[in-house]
């Protein structure tokens, strides 16, 4: 199976690890793809460092590639699931935002609009600081 796993930062790309630790075994792949804009260095290196996440915590039970590319994230990510033939989408209900609790942010409304394969929708929890 091929799982593609949308991510914004690393507290989403441990949610969704959580999730996927259950469900991945030895013959699956994960891709772990962020987007983000050519102008802004920082968000840059917040992505890298969400994508940094999944190799630790899956690589020992599965393959983990990361894909880290310039866009807006819905397109991409919908674009990166018809390239890898992914089976299902893995993204985070919001981007770890305090005031979205349990709200499905847009990028997650719009894959979930515009997927043609199953799309799951990962509960980030609270951060405890």
């Amino acid at each position: 199976m091929h799982f593609l796993a949308g991510t914004d930062s690393v507290h989403t790309t441990a949610a969704i690890c959580d999730y996927l630790e259950t469900r991945v075994s030895a013959g699956d792949t994960v891709t772990v793809a962020a987007a983000a804009s050519r102008n802004d260095p920082a968000t840059r290196r917040d992505r890298q460092e969400a994508l940094n996440v999944a190799p630790v915590r899956l690589g020992g039970v599965c393959v983990v590639e990361t894909d880290l590319r310039v866009g807006d994230p819905a397109p991409t990510l919908l674009e990166i699931a018809e390239e890898v033939d992914a089976d299902e989408l893995v993204v985070g209900a919001h981007a770890g935002d305090p005031e979205a609790d349990r709200v499905v942010g847009s990028t997650a409304r719009t894959v979930l609009e515009e997927a043609t394969r199953p799309v799951v929708v990962a509960p980030i929890p609270e951060f405890e600081e």
